[in-house]
């Protein structure tokens, strides 16, 4: 019996041990926890507070160069006498002028040092959250969406499981496929995949413009928004793992959004398939649609 006591009291004794050194580890993962979601948020707060300053100050350059023009222009329709006599502070307001776009030029070199080092230390954070089993790496897919500006009707959604290693020749090949005969005009942010020479060469070969979005503007985009973000309340009530499980959604939704009725001006309570059915008739009788603007938006989901 007392061999049996004292077996039982050195097991609980290891237990106890062995939660105590459980209870520690829990708190030092929690310590680090914090630690890490303060510095993250330290350097959002920091990212942020630089964003406003340079948007600020390319605000007021964008101003004086407005204000040079001017002053340059006023200059110009002047008599010689005149010009002499404005000569000297037409001197003064080009050095001005000089030294302003130096200091300039000085500004973006430090704001693209200063973007470099938020980066690495981004980057050092997120790979001590992922030593610390905080974060969990995961592959990407893209999809490209086109919609029409005057049916509203999706076009179509490839899909690139390659993720952020999608090649402009790859999107214009999707392009190829699903843009219609006869476009005009094909608006498209600033994106590298929409500017790239692939791209150019496509819109010279079918005889359309491409129309840049405003920057910063995502409104003058707001059609091919609002898609995305009914894709994305659509994508969150099905349940998908990879792109083979994803790709037979996108199809089920390209034919359920073609056929949801919108609330639009333009379509009245129609679906994108019955207006795009009616526009026959309705050409007929004079109407005369916008004309057909498929937006292209590269989106992560």
């Amino acid at each position: 019996m007392d061999a049996f006591v004292r077996a039982r009291q050195e097991a609980q004794g290891q237990e106890s041990a062995t939660g105590e050194e459980v209870g520690q580890g829990e708190r030092q993962l929690k310590g680090l926890r914090r630690e890490l979601r303060a510095e993250e948020q330290r350097l959002r707060v920091e990212r942020g507070k630089e964003r406003e300053r340079c948007w600020l100050i390319d605000a007021a350059w964008k101003e004086r160069r407005k204000e040079h023009r001017e002053a340059v222009e006023s200059v110009a329709g002047l008599t010689e006498v005149e010009r002499q006599e404005r000569g000297r502070r037409r001197a003064a307001l080009l050095a001005q002028y000089r030294a302003e776009w130096h200091e300039r030029h000085r500004d973006l070199a430090q704001r693209r040092e200063r973007r470099a080092r938020w980066q690495q230390e981004r980057k050092r954070l997120r790979e001590r959250q992922q030593g610390a089993g905080l974060v969990q790496v995961m592959a990407w897919i893209a999809i490209l969406v086109i919609v029409d500006n005057c049916t509203r009707r999706c076009l179509g959604l490839p899909l690139f499981a390659m993720g952020a290693h999608v090649t402009a020749e790859l999107v214009v090949d999707a392009l190829k496929a699903l843009l219609p005969k006869g476009l005009e005009y094909l608006i498209a942010d600033g994106g590298q995949h929409f500017t790239a020479d692939a791209l150019k060469a496509l819109a010279e070969g079918r005889g359309f413009v491409r129309v840049p979005l405003a920057k910063h503007r995502p409104q003058s985009n707001g059609i091919a928004e609002r898609f995305v973000e009914t894709l994305k309340d659509w994508l969150a009530k099905r349940e998908w793992h990879t792109a083979e499980e994803l790709q037979p959604l996108l199809s089920e939704f390209v034919t359920y959004y073609n056929d949801r009725p919108h609330q639009g001006l333009e379509l009245a309570g129609l679906s994108p398939n019955e207006y795009t059915a009616r526009l026959p008739a309705r050409l007929a009788d004079g109407h005369r649609p916008p004309a057909s603007d498929p937006f292209a938006l590269l989106a992560a989901a």
